[in-house]
């Protein structure tokens, strides 16, 4: 039968009881009201009864696909198990069902039904043709909500919900200017000599050294391209006005860095006793640590504390930190995403209430109320697909834009980095109408940032970057895909929709 009223939901709890009779709660925006059922359960399985309907499914971390498809429709996930590893979670793959990281919603003709936990370890769901279900990993008991109503009420009363338990880290990231989608690997303190010097007249206030600058992945300390230590580049964006930002994967370390020759005892294993292998990248895989063990927290802090009070950083870009979320047998017994949290919490301790921490490959729910921002999708790409995968977790702008837009919902919980946009049009496969997609897409999230070297930018188009960087318009949702920004309708619908499929994607 339909859903007209959580009262009529046939609802099931193994483990836990609800939280009395259903209420009505009135969103702060203004929408529709929603009804909500709050409950404890270690398992939960609701009777849905939506014949026709869509998913909205949230990926384990910033990579991870996330967004709607149809109910009858094929699962969006990650199918290659090597790439899933590292971008999203292999453990409760399903090729079957829909599947889902601390939140689902089903969406049909009578309304939307979210159900999402308020608190609890490891949290995951599936939706099929009949039923939502939810459950901790560890079998212990946690906190869900049951919401239903117009689908903006839904996940603005959620929102509400999380950000009352978690706190919101309300910290502007600033106007940032990244080294990694012109340099790449090869950045050196010489590039940024060029470079800096003409970042204020364009509006940035944030210079982010990304990756190529240290020594080896795990191994912290500068290359040879940084041969007057990390001090020099901070005292050269700060000479300029700015505010000077890292970037640094504490988590993972290559299998040839000296962290591993050095401390073997502090890297997590398996129950075969050998490393465990948390991801791929830099044409290896790398190995991640036991963080419940003391030698290795020490390590932690010793990194964080180098960068940001040894050096003077006062950002952080913390990538591959999902890592701390890989399964292994850890000194202490905790549900593998608290290992993550009480990680995350060590950083924040260690770099001090001030360092602005965005994190990449972040788990979101366990990262509510420590960071200030998250990567929301892949990497962006001078492109707008790749003919040689259809992986959507891969790196292109189409993979980064549709991440992006579905979960816009999350701002006003934590800050949301879409990743960088483009305004040269050398070395870039973009049309016009995909660049400004990315443009709209980074005000909406609030977090301005590109990787153009100023050379590479048409004086022509100064004016229009510098108003990207410091302009504040008014922006509203309209609908799941149509925004609002000024007086300007933005419909991000058409990236949504496969020619080649009658499902939206």
């Amino acid at each position: 039968m339909p859903i007209d009223s959580p009262t009529r939901l046939p609802l099931r709890i193994q483990g836990g009881e609800t939280g009395g009779t259903p209420g009505w709660a009135s969103p702060a925006d203004g929408s529709s009201p929603t009804t909500e059922t709050f409950f404890t359960a270690s398992r939960v399985a609701i009777l849905h009864g939506v014949t026709q309907g869509d998913v909205y499914r949230n990926g384990h971390n910033s990579w991870s696909p996330t967004g709607w498809r149809s109910l009858a429709d094929q699962p969006l996930r990650v199918a290659n198990p090597v790439r899933r590893n590292t971008a999203d979670d292999t453990r409760w793959d399903d090729p079957a069902r829909h599947h889902s990281s601390w939140v689902i919603a089903l969406a049909s003709e009578t309304g939307t039904l979210l159900l999402g936990c308020l608190g609890g370890d490891t949290p995951r769901l599936h939706a099929d043709a009949d039923v939502l279900s939810a459950w901790t990993e560890t079998g212990k008991t946690g906190e869900w909500v049951l919401l239903e109503g117009q689908e903006q009420a839904v996940f603005a009363r959620y929102r509400q919900l999380l950000a009352d338990r978690y706190g919101v880290l309300d910290r502007d990231p600033g106007a940032v200017w990244s080294s990694w989608y012109s340099y790449y690997e090869t950045i050196a303190h010489s590039d940024l000599a060029e470079v800096v010097p003409q970042l204020p007249a364009l509006g940035f206030d944030t210079v982010q050294i990304d990756d190529g600058w240290e020594r080896l992945v795990g191994d912290w300390q500068p290359n040879d391209k940084f041969a007057g230590g990390m001090r020099d580049s901070v005292r050269l964006i700060g000479d300029h006005g700015m505010r000077a930002g890292l970037w640094i994967a504490p988590f993972i370390a290559l299998p040839g860095s000296e962290v591993v020759r050095r401390n073997p005892q502090m890297l997590l294993r398996g129950t075969d006793g050998e490393l465990v292998q948390a991801g791929t990248n830099w044409g290896s895989h790398y190995y991640t640590f036991d963080f419940t063990r003391p030698d290795a927290q020490e390590f932690l802090v010793d990194t964080v504390s180098r960068a940001v009070h040894d050096w003077g950083f006062s950002y952080l870009k913390l990538d591959f930190i999902n890592a701390a979320t890989i399964a292994g047998v850890r000194s202490q017994d905790v549900d593998r995403e608290q290992a993550y949290r009480s990680a995350i919490e060590t950083i924040r301790a260690a770099a001090g209430p001030d360092t602005f921490l965005l994190g990449s490959g972040a788990p979101v729910f366990s990262s509510l109320g420590v960071l200030d921002a998250v990567r929301t999708g892949p990497d962006v790409a001078p492109m707008w697909d790749n003919y040689a995968t259809d992986d959507p977790s891969d790196a292109t702008a189409h993979n980064s834009a549709s991440n992006a837009v579905s979960r816009l919902w999350m701002r006003g919980l934590i800050g949301l980095d879409p990743d960088v946009v483009y305004f040269r049009h050398r070395r870039n496969l973009l049309s016009e109408q995909q660049m400004q997609w990315l443009k709209d897409i980074a005000t909406l999230s609030g977090f301005p940032a590109i990787s153009d070297p100023p050379a590479w930018i048409e004086p022509e188009d100064h004016a229009e970057l510098r108003e990207f960087l410091t302009g504040s318009p008014a922006t509203e949702q309209l609908d799941r895909y149509r925004f609002r920004i000024d007086d300007r309708i933005v419909d991000f619908g058409p990236l949504f929709v496969d020619e080649d499929s009658p499902y939206p994607l």
